[in-house]
């Protein structure tokens, strides 16, 4: 049987209701299990509920939000890409790298030479650093094993990251990453195999969602429908790289198939942004991937938020383009690259990026959804995005307990 527990003391910013940042000044919340129970100030919690405490927390004032959810990565892994970026650094472009064999196929053979439990240990070691960060759930996208044993192997991994550690991980079959070095020249062919090789995956219990990579080094707009084709046949949901490096109107096919989600968006176009706003499809930009590549054309936002698109945002933590494990740093960077506002940016990292995830139990202080929020030193969580290099979190609590990012359960 739970036994409910009262987080009292608390400066609460639900990101609930109609208010500026569903602030309740001196709040508290019931948690029972894994999910909570009743939120609101502390002086309206209900007499009979307060007798049912049978454990209290007291946060001494501080500011409490929800557990921050990175709804982007790519967290399983061999390998690390740095000379790439001293490359880059003397002019070679992110195409060029990946044209001379490098860039994801790099990783893919550094991955596929990787035993399962180095797979898992360096996995474990980036997620408890975002975890550390203040994240509870996080996506993991496969996609640097490319063929259907190692794309197996890479999903397994992440699953397993979900037992090992008290974080919450979601899944996402990216085989459409690149085109491995054994189907050169055949694109078309390697669309068959990775379409073939799903429905045993998906009955294995190891994919959630169905992701591409749609642009000019990636694949087509006909390569892509055929994929979100054979995703819908087995109704999993769909999300898109779209609209990185060029314009291939990627978004507006994902939308057409209700896709959760497009990401990156740099180039995206009007027609695209009300194709997504039609289609409920969230938008999620990854200013660590624009800074890292430095680019200079910034994501639509001003469009995205006339068109009524939700914005979210992550850390799209990979070693090729954005090896950034801080999504706090992310936010921080989302209001100074992108200049979105301190509470777009939380709401991006909370409200929406679990709807880019097809969740709909989190990213609120509210009744009825999950115990998992963030405690943090800091006056007001307009702070998240306005320092850098500074982590606030003071306490992270996961399912109504406690997180200790550096024990697991192994």
């Amino acid at each position: 049987m739970n036994t409910a527990v009262l987080w009292r003391g608390a400066r609460l910013f639900t990101l609930a209701g109609n208010g500026p940042w569903g602030a309740v000044p001196d709040g508290a919340m019931v948690t029972e299990g894994d999910t909570l129970r009743w939120v609101g100030p502390l002086a309206e919690l209900p007499q009979p509920l307060r007798a049912a405490v049978g454990a209290e927390h007291d946060l001494q004032g501080a500011c409490v939000t929800p557990g921050l959810i990175d709804c982007h990565t790519h967290l399983v892994y061999g390998g690390e890409r740095a000379a790439e970026f001293e490359q880059r650094l003397q002019g070679a472009s992110y195409e060029e790298i990946a044209r001379a064999g490098g860039g994801i196929r790099s990783t893919v053979r550094a991955t596929r030479e990787a035993s399962d439990e180095a797979l898992l240990a360096s996995a474990t070691r980036r997620a408890r650093e975002l975890m550390a960060d203040g994240v509870t759930t996080l996506e993991v996208k496969s996609g640097y094993g490319l063929a259907a044993e190692h794309e197996a192997r890479c999903l397994r991994v992440a699953r397993r990251l979900g037992q090992v550690l008290p974080l919450s991980v979601r899944t996402t079959y990216l085989a459409a990453h690149a085109v491995p070095p054994e189907y050169e020249g055949r694109p078309d062919d390697y669309v068959d195999a990775l379409i073939g090789w799903l429905p045993a995956l998906h009955a294995e219990g190891l994919v959630d969602a169905v992701d591409g990579f749609c642009d000019r080094i990636g694949f087509t707009r006909e390569q892509t429908r055929r994929i979100f084709e054979a995703a819908r046949a087995l109704g999993l949901p769909v999300k898109l790289h779209a609209e990185q490096l060029s314009d291939q109107n990627g978004a507006a096919l994902a939308a057409e198939f209700k896709a959760m989600s497009c990401d990156h968006l740099e180039h995206l176009n009007e027609a695209g942004v009300r194709a997504m706003a039609a289609a409920g499809t969230v938008a999620v930009l990854l200013p660590g991937a624009y800074y890292f590549l430095r680019d200079t054309t910034l994501p639509p936002v001003q469009a995205l938020r006339e068109h009524g698109v939700p914005i979210a945002i992550a850390t799209d933590h990979n070693p090729g383009s954005s090896p950034a494990l801080s999504l706090q740093l992310m936010l921080h960077m989302a209001c100074t690259l992108f200049r979105l506002t301190p509470e777009e940016a939380l709401r991006g990292v909370t409200v929406h990026a679990a709807r880019a995830l097809g969740l709909r139990d989190r990213g609120q202080l509210a009744a009825g959804q999950r115990a998992d929020f963030v405690v943090w030193d800091l006056d007001h969580p307009r702070e998240l995005a306005y320092w850098f290099g500074r982590n606030a979190c003071r306490q992270v609590v996961q399912g109504g307990q406690v997180v200790r990012p550096d024990e697991s359960a192994t």
